[in-house]
């Protein structure tokens, strides 16, 4: 990092803190004693009001928060704020009502004219694949915020079976694989659930005066939630190492790969309404599977590869 970046970066540091050591300034920029030491006074000749304080608990004061400069950022920077933005490009919607035009005028005219010029070039040298959003969720402002605020809401959903109401507490959004979900605890059913949400039909507050208490169940851990029904079946297949690789990919709280005698095996269970859905996502395995239990899913497997065929010829 360069002398002048990492003041800046001090500067902002210190202003937040208040209340620094030199060891502090050391362990957060990665420097040395002499260069911090060089820092500090390159600060207090720019005008920086610290004060030290000697002694074995001493340190640096700052003795009034500062105005700092406007945020500026390197060439690097920019470039991996505008890699980010790519993402946007291939979703049908974001939670927040803004498209990638408006965001990408805003950044583009921000940015120095060298650092736009770069930007251009990088366009006819570099190329950002995505798998395209084609179905566009709805209300997700509004499920996001809910997450955000721990707030429970109604919803209007369309379900296999056709729509129901439901009241819940989202937890957080994600995209895959051309649709928007949303993570969430169902109140009714007093479990974890994942909702589509193009399905979501209409929305509206569910005036409980205080949602569960959720603060710690983030969209890293949330599946943890996640229990089988009573009338869940358990299946069990042999899986290659390639299909493990695929496993990883895509894969859902219902299941896990173990290992038994020197085997991999993809395990997990599955609601008896969902045998279409187990079924179509272990097909996509294809010749990566073997040993197949139990025999009715095997059966549903055999089925479904059977229609396909006469549907081929």
């Amino acid at each position: 990092m360069k002398k002048a970046e990492r003041i800046n970066q001090m500067l902002r540091y210190i202003n937040k803190k208040q209340r620094f050591t030199l060891n502090d300034l050391i362990n957060e920029f990665d420097i040395s004693k002499r260069t911090a030491l060089r820092d500090i006074e390159a600060l207090e000749e720019m005008g920086v009001p610290l004060y030290a304080e000697y002694g074995r608990y001493g340190g640096y004061r700052l003795v009034r928060t500062m105005n700092l400069p406007p945020i500026t950022f390197t060439s690097h920077e920019v470039f991996a704020l505008y890699f980010a933005m790519q993402s946007i490009k291939s979703l049908a919607r974001s939670p927040f009502r803004v498209t990638f035009q408006s965001i990408s005028e805003k950044f583009l005219e921000s940015v120095s004219p060298k650092q736009r010029e770069q930007i251009d070039n990088m366009q006819n040298r570099l190329s950002f694949f995505h798998g395209n959003q084609t179905h566009e969720g709805h209300y997700l402002e509004e499920i996001l915020m809910a997450a955000i605020e721990q707030k429970v809401i109604r919803i209007e959903y369309a379900g296999a079976k056709g729509p129901t109401s439901r009241s819940i507490q989202p937890i957080a959004l994600y995209a895959r694989k051309g649709y928007w979900y949303c993570q969430a605890y169902d109140v009714e059913k007093t479990a974890y659930r994942v909702f589509r949400c193009d399905r979501v039909i209409s929305l509206k507050d569910a005036n409980v005066e205080h949602g569960f208490d959720l603060k710690e169940i983030t969209i890293h851990n949330a599946h943890r939630l996640w229990k089988p029904t009573d009338q869940a079946i358990s299946f069990s297949c042999r899986i290659t190492s390639e299909g493990a690789e695929k496993f990883k990919q895509e894969n859902f709280p219902s299941m896990k790969i173990t290992e038994r005698e020197e085997e991999l095996y993809l395990t997990g269970t599955y609601e008896p309404a969902e045998i279409d859905f187990i079924v179509s996502y272990l097909a996509g395995f294809g010749r990566s599977l073997s040993a197949i239990e139990p025999s009715s899913l095997k059966e549903e497997l055999r089925r479904y590869y059977t229609e396909l065929i006469r549907s081929l010829f």
